[in-house]
């Protein structure tokens, strides 16, 4: 092992540094004894006791006999390698933060590290700003569990695995990937994994990757520096700027142009981005989080993604499972909804809308059944939400109308497409008569009122009838 001294690296000697830890415990193995007595001063000089190991036998010995608030550990060791001091922290569920050292270059050791079970890894040469920074995330983990209406809901099977998952996961600095259909709440998922994680006060910045143009993505991704192209009259930073000593979640990550794909796999490899224009490169420090509803692994065949950057990404999958998946749930998250968009009012489902609602098949997820819950609040007359406020679409027979599954896609859309025309039917079939239409409909007449003008649906005539 051995070390990079950058400008700014002082072998950790500044007194003035603000963030000593004190009293917190760290291990730190490796088998060269210079290397042990630099990493001792420069983590003494932060605040921390340090305790040192040899060899792998000696490693597990000292892990049995106390508990450390972390543990540094070289891959290569006179008995063995790192590996097994991070696979004995796991297996014996230590509540241990470990990080390993890896060869320059050598990913595939880093990438099993970090499935292991890893917090994180740093590659020689190692920064010690780096190495300071890996610490002070590291014994900066919140205590407290997601609060608030932000957290996934239901006690199904499948849900509770996806809960155990971001509870293991949070510790880590692993790259994780969210897969899951459209609405199922990949978003939230990456999101609880920061709030629960090292860096859940630092930046987390979201991107949709198939919303920006090709010819912006290196843009947008790296930044650029004043008069790099013709309009870029002040430095930029891009995505993995802001995202320094945070998180950044690629959504909908498949929708990568393979040129991009090269560019972001060499960043997340090197930890520095170098912006357009700029004669070099700074070092970024990132967590990549990604997710999208396609079969990422089914692109890798098709050549439509890179394998190598699929598995730099794809080192922790979780999977959100589809909303029908858990139908027990259904009940128990719709009544959360209602009671966090009805405010003060006093509604609540009918004794039929629940069980329309446990049988509907939610091809939008999490999200369409908000949107619903929503559209129902402003149409139910009363202080109950029967079945019909609920305009469930019977998409078992979708496709019997001649409209693809296709066209059903972007879902409020197509329900507002759905909604509008059963309104243009009862209006034409009452002469425009708002009023008759809405008793057709089983609506109020300020329901009526309400959905026709959100739709934009106008009498052609300019007539108006009253309630």
């Amino acid at each position: 092992m051995y070390f990079n001294r950058r400008s700014g690296d002082d072998g950790g000697m500044n007194m003035a540094d603000s963030s000593r830890i004190k009293g917190a415990s760290v291990l730190l193995v490796d088998d060269e004894p210079d290397i042990l007595e630099l990493l001792e001063l420069t983590l003494s000089k932060m605040g921390l006791e340090v305790d040192k190991a040899g060899n792998v036998r000696e490693a597990l010995a000292k892990l049995a006999a106390r508990r450390y608030d972390l543990c540094l550990t070289d891959m290569r060791l006179p008995d063995g390698d790192g590996l097994q001091v991070v696979q004995h922290i796991a297996q014996h569920n230590l509540d241990v933060p470990v990080a390993v050292i890896t060869a320059h270059g050598n990913m595939e050791n880093a990438v099993t590290a970090l499935k292991t079970g890893a917090f994180d890894y740093l590659s020689k040469p190692v920064s010690l700003d780096q190495l300071r920074a890996l610490v002070k995330s590291a014994l900066n983990l919140p205590q407290a569990g997601p609060s608030g209406d932000k957290m996934l809901l239901g006690h199904s099977a499948s849900m509770q695995k996806v809960r155990d998952l971001i509870k293991r996961v949070a510790r880590s600095q692993a790259p994780v990937h969210i897969s899951g259909e459209s609405g199922s709440g990949k978003e939230l998922a990456a999101r609880l994994i920061v709030q629960s994680g090292a860096r859940h006060d630092q930046p987390f910045i979201a991107v949709n990757c198939g919303a920006i143009p090709g010819n912006l993505m290196e843009n947008e991704f790296f930044g650029y520096k004043k008069g790099a192209f013709t309009g870029a009259d002040r430095d930029r930073d891009g995505f993995f700027q802001a995202a320094h000593g945070g998180t950044l979640f690629l959504d909908e990550v498949a929708d990568l142009p393979l040129a991009m794909q090269v560019k972001l796999l060499r960043a997340i490899q090197e930890k520095r981005v170098r912006k357009i224009g700029a004669t070099g490169e700074e070092a970024v420090d990132v967590r990549i989080m990604s997710a999208t509803h396609h079969d990422l692994a089914e692109f890798v065949r098709q050549g439509k993604f890179r394998q190598d950057l699929y598995y730099r990404l794809n080192v922790i999958p979780i999977h959100m499972p589809a909303l029908r998946e858990m139908r027990e749930d259904i009940p128990g998250i719709a009544q959360r909804i209602l009671e966090r968009l009805r405010g003060e009012t006093e509604v609540h489902f009918s004794e039929n809308a629940l069980p329309a609602l446990q049988s509907y098949s939610f091809p939008g997820n999490v999200r369409e059944l908000e949107n619903i819950i929503e559209r129902a609040l402003a149409m139910c007359p009363g202080a109950l939400i029967e079945e019909q406020d609920l305009l469930l679409v019977p998409v078992e027979h979708d496709q019997s109308d001649g409209e693809s599954l296709g066209d059903k896609h972007p879902l409020p859309e197509y329900l507002d497409r759905v909604e509008k025309q059963a309104l243009l039917e009862a209006l034409q079939q009452t002469g425009f008569n708002r009023t008759a239409a809405a008793k057709l409909l089983g609506l109020t007449f300020r329901t009526m009122r309400y959905r026709m003008e959100r739709l934009g649906i106008k009498d052609p005539h300019g007539a108006d009838d009253a309630e």
